[in-house]
């Protein structure tokens, strides 16, 4: 009978630590595997954009598998094509939660398709980190699973109206993407203009994955404006640019990072020389910085030779959900690495500083302004 009671008892003991496994068990955390998903555009006119920034994602990940990954598990991403529209960046979400069971969302690109993704990961407490836009929808009110890494659109529009405004240009037009991101990008212009007693002289708008400019062109030529600042992708950017000076515009052009620097630059080719972006990332080809040189060594020793703003993106912000993960230690949960990341004040990633906390979920407002040169070089 004794014996009997033993075997009773071990086998209860047996199945309630099952049952406590269970219990612990976290998606996307596995023995020796952390699983990340992203929704991007691989393919259509925005297709640089989501290839570039996974390139500096994988690149920086790659480093941290090969010398034993985070806490001994290895760091992999889970890729879709959302094609840069929102319909196809919700199903996606839905398939990475829900199916494929990711831990955490990571460097979506895009405000509509981040936008459309907010209601699913929010409803299910997934984190969503270093998304490549600047909307301020994904800023305020606070929402406790987003952590945005890079400067916001207020923080571009309001650097870039100040420096037209202070150089005398006070004939500011507008145009942008005819979506989120558009509207986004057109409110920190007018809220930045404001501030100073202006206003757009002329809006035109694009779709979004669209090149059709005309109607943009007729309504800007109309207006004559001395700069104007765009708020959309590469493809329609360029091809404004090049429609508005063979009309014999002289205009300056102004975009917010977004855009696709080197996109719109290769897109351009002789056309680029005077186009003035901003950007939320230093330099990529200045050897100044010390994480500007780590994502150098790391290129180069990977055999790719074309560095990018948004690739570099893409690395820090890779780096900076490492640090994160980190944190939260090997008894890895998705509560815990938000409070990782909330007490990531003011962190050092080498010379681009993120800083969070429970009230601040924006890492960054560094904001630089490039102009693309004669030989097609991006000088400050």
């Amino acid at each position: 009978m004794r014996f009997c009671h033993r075997i009773g008892s071990f086998i209860a003991g047996a199945i309630l630590s099952s049952a406590c496994a269970l219990a612990q068990a976290v998606d996307g955390v596995g023995e020796d595997q952390i699983l990340l998903g992203q929704s991007a555009a691989f393919s259509g006119p925005a297709q640089a954009l989501g290839k570039e920034m996974l390139q500096g994602a994988k690149l920086y990940f790659d480093g941290v598998n090969a010398a034993g990954g985070i806490h001994g598990r290895r760091v992999e991403i889970t890729s879709l094509d959302d094609g840069y529209e929102p319909e196809r960046a919700a199903a996606n979400t839905r398939e990475l939660i829900e199916r494929q069971k990711v831990f955490a969302l990571f460097a979506y690109v895009g405000t509509p398709t981040s936008l459309a993704a907010m209601p699913i990961f929010t409803a299910a407490k997934v984190p969503f980190v270093g998304a490549f836009t600047g909307a301020e929808a994904l800023r305020n009110p606070l929402n406790r699973q987003i952590f945005n890494v890079r400067a916001s659109y207020f923080d571009e529009t309001e650097r870039i109206v100040e420096h037209l405004v202070t150089t005398g240009v006070k004939r500011i037009a507008v145009f942008h993407q005819n979506d989120s991101y558009g509207k986004a990008g057109l409110t920190g212009v007018e809220r930045a203009m404001k501030k100073r007693g202006l206003e757009p002289i002329a809006k035109a708008t694009v779709e979004r994955n669209s090149v059709d400019v005309a109607t943009a062109v007729d309504t800007l030529m109309a207006a004559s404006p001395d700069a104007i600042i765009q708020i959309s992708a590469y493809a329609s950017c360029a091809a404004l640019i090049k429609e508005m000076r063979a009309a014999g515009n002289i205009a300056m052009f102004y975009n917010v990072s977004f855009v696709g620097s080197k996109a719109l630059s290769d897109a351009l080719g002789n056309e680029a020389r005077g186009v003035v972006i901003s950007q939320v990332v230093p330099l990529p080809w200045s050897g100044i910085t010390p994480i500007v040189r780590e994502y150098q060594e790391r290129m180069k020793d990977a055999g790719f030779t074309e560095l990018s703003f948004t690739s570099l993106e893409g690395f820090i912000a890779a780096k900076t959900m490492t640090e994160g993960l980190q944190r939260a230690g090997r008894n890895l949960t998705r509560g815990r690495l938000v409070e990782a990341f909330e007490s990531m004040n003011a962190f050092d990633l080498g010379g681009f500083t993120v800083g969070f906390s429970p009230q601040a979920h924006n890492g960054s407002d560094f904001v630089d302004l490039t102009i693309i040169s004669r030989d097609g070089r991006f000088i400050h």
